[in-house]
């Protein structure tokens, strides 16, 4: 085990890695189910050897209306669904192709199926399935069997993206563009973006866009520098990057760019990174690169590591070419080009783009309202013009932007005064979660807050070794772009649909108020549908916190035992001083025998 773990840094850390793996190993094997192969086993500490026996149908179930659930409780989906991802079901996108823009690479993007068509059963475990390794542990090692496809280890191994140990799969670090190791390419960005004089921190950058983030390594070397990092990459030929990225712990999610805006505020990041992310960035008048300048704050960097920016062969220099008219026609300006990579700032110059505006070599954008969610909206083939100098929004250093009231929220009718109230809230609530409920959040490193509204619960848990997806409705209030101001992550979605990552993701949802918000919106939305859909994402094992109106409240109790849920009633105060209705579950760890 000693040679598995060596390029851990010393030697004390090798042995509390070892002591963690070996503890780990015996838990797993000693909790390990045998069974009927008709019936669900689930793991039950407290039960006498071999488990509990449960009744559940393993078959093959699609949603019907109205939604019904058997007596016995919920059927469980064949094995070979272990990896279903509704919305990037194959299968399914399959019969669309024919109308869908493939030159543009529609094809990646979400495609949900209609009601009839979406499973409605239980997504098993995958044979052998651990509970994952604790970070920072994982940030290196995952199970081999969590994540049990080697195709990237065998076309990315010699880039140190992936490699087999044994029962383990190790992340040495590497990537396409920088297979020594992300802290040296890491470094590299920090001098050219200062001029050889800092890192990146030193350039401004605290909130990075990975495209096309392979198994999220760039990501993860950000991390000790307190820069935060949503990484996104499609469910396409590189297998299973995404699933990877998630199992070691690392905030990622499925999405592409294609023909429509990823789900994230505009002014959101200050660096959008490209390494060989297999984005045509030159093609379709570049239209993505208008997406990139949506996305980008002002004097934001955009990273390209790939071909074009230094070979000299094939079609690379007219790639280059075309790359070199298109970002100049947006007004960003070519900063640093060395190794393998270039680096372009998007600065804050409106003369510069009403000078391309009136030569017809940019379009400007008519109307400059984006409070609106970015949810499957088609990308614009416009940008908006810059703001003046004097009207841009400066943020503070990372950690300082936690306390940050944006400006953003003036339209949400949320005042400052409601917003430090709301932060000092859930302050408070975490340490009831801790105090009363148990909730031991060192054990815990992927969150979702599923209905985040101004990040404050994010925020609470700040200091903790994890991470926070902070989710805001579509149907509700633009708090994203202020949740992005306070130097976190997230996404906007309609909890109506399947969100776009893998099963068994997340070790803690956290939903409040959000079967309200749903309970009227029909078929698709009820609280079957959402239960269903935390399920899938929670890992075995996870915690589900529920807030919510009494009433609500009691019905997801009364049903969470048919999804194998253990759940808990406790009741606290909400803002207001009154009470509010508390559940905290915990899914049990079951498997087909």
């Amino acid at each position: 085990m000693s040679r598995i773990l060596s390029p851990v840094a010393d030697s004390k850390s090798v042995k509390m890695i070892v002591s963690t793996l070996v503890l780990m190993v015996a838990s797993f094997y000693i909790g390990t189910l045998f069974g009927d192969k008709e019936l669900v086993f689930v793991e039950d500490p407290s039960a006498p050897p071999g488990g509990l026996k449960f009744h559940n149908k393993v078959a093959l179930s699609f949603r019907e209306t109205p939604v019904m659930i058997p007596e016995a409780g919920m059927n469980v989906c064949p094995l070979i669904y272990n990896e279903y991802i509704p919305c990037h079901d194959l299968s399914f996108i399959g019969t669309l192709l024919p109308k869908l823009n493939l030159t543009r690479k529609e094809e990646l993007e979400r495609h949900c199926p209609p009601l009839g068509k979406r499973l409605f059963c239980l997504i098993p475990p995958p044979k052998d399935y651990k509970i994952p390794l604790r970070w920072p542990i994982s940030r290196d090692y995952i199970w081999r069997s969590n994540v049990n496809h080697s195709h990237l280890a065998e076309v990315k191994g010699g880039q140190n993206w992936v490699h087999e140990k044994g029962n383990l799969w190790w992340f040495p670090g590497g990537g396409t563009h920088f297979k020594h190791g992300a802290p040296e390419y890491i470094q590299r960005l920090g001098n050219m973006t200062t001029h050889e004089k800092g890192d990146l921190r030193d350039a401004g950058v605290f909130q990075v866009l990975d495209v096309g983030c392979g198994v999220a390594s760039f990501s993860a070397f950000l991390l000790p520098m307190g820069i935060q990092t949503m990484s996104f990459a499609p469910k396409d030929g590189h297998e299973n990057q995404i699933q990877f990225a998630l199992e070691r712990g690392i905030g990622a999610m499925i999405a592409a760019l294609a023909t429509k805006q990823l789900p994230f505020p505009s002014n959101s990041f200050e660096m959008v990174h490209c390494s060989r992310c297999r984005v045509d960035w030159h093609e379709n008048d570049g239209i993505l690169l208008k997406e990139v300048d949506r996305l980008l704050r002002p004097n934001g960097y955009f990273v390209y590591s790939a071909p074009p920016a230094y070979r000299k062969d094939k079609d690379f220099p007219v790639v280059w070419e075309k790359l070199v008219y298109l970002t100049t026609a947006l007004c960003w300006k070519l900063i640093a080009q060395q190794v393998q990579t270039a680096i372009w700032i998007k600065e804050a110059n409106q003369s510069c783009q009403l000078e391309h505006a009136k030569e017809k070599t940019l379009n400007l954008c008519t109307s400059k309202d984006d409070t609106s969610p970015s949810w499957q909206a088609p990308i614009k083939d416009c940008v908006n013009l810059s703001p003046r100098a004097e009207d841009i929004n400066k943020l503070p250093p990372g950690p300082e932007r936690l306390l940050v009231y944006s400006r953003s929220l003036e339209t949400t009718g949320i005042t400052s005064d409601m917003f430090k109230l709301n932060t000092m809230f859930w302050q408070e609530q975490v340490t009831q979660y801790e105090q009363l409920m148990g909730i031991n959040f060192t054990e815990i490193r992927n969150v979702m807050d599923m209905n985040a509204y101004c990040g404050g619960f994010a925020v609470a848990l700040s200091k903790r070794p994890l991470w926070v997806m902070n989710v805001v409705p579509a149907s509700m209030n633009n708090t994203l772009a202020a949740i992005y101001d306070r130097g976190l992550i997230g996404s906007f979605h309609d909890w109506c649909e399947p969100f776009s990552t893998y099963p068994r993701t997340y070790d803690l949802l956290h939903a409040s108020h959000l079967f309200s918000h749903y309970k009227s919106r029909g078929e698709g939305c009820l609280m079957e549908d959402l239960m269903l859909e935390m399920d899938r994402i929670i890992r075995p094992q996870g915690i589900i916190v529920i807030r919510d109106e009494s009433i609500l409240v009691s019905r997801v109790k009364s049903l969470a035992t048919k999804f194998f849920w253990d759940a808990e009633s406790h009741v606290v105060l909400d803002e207001n001083g009154n009470k509010e209705d508390v559940l905290l579950c915990r899914k049990k760890f079951w498997a087909i025998s």
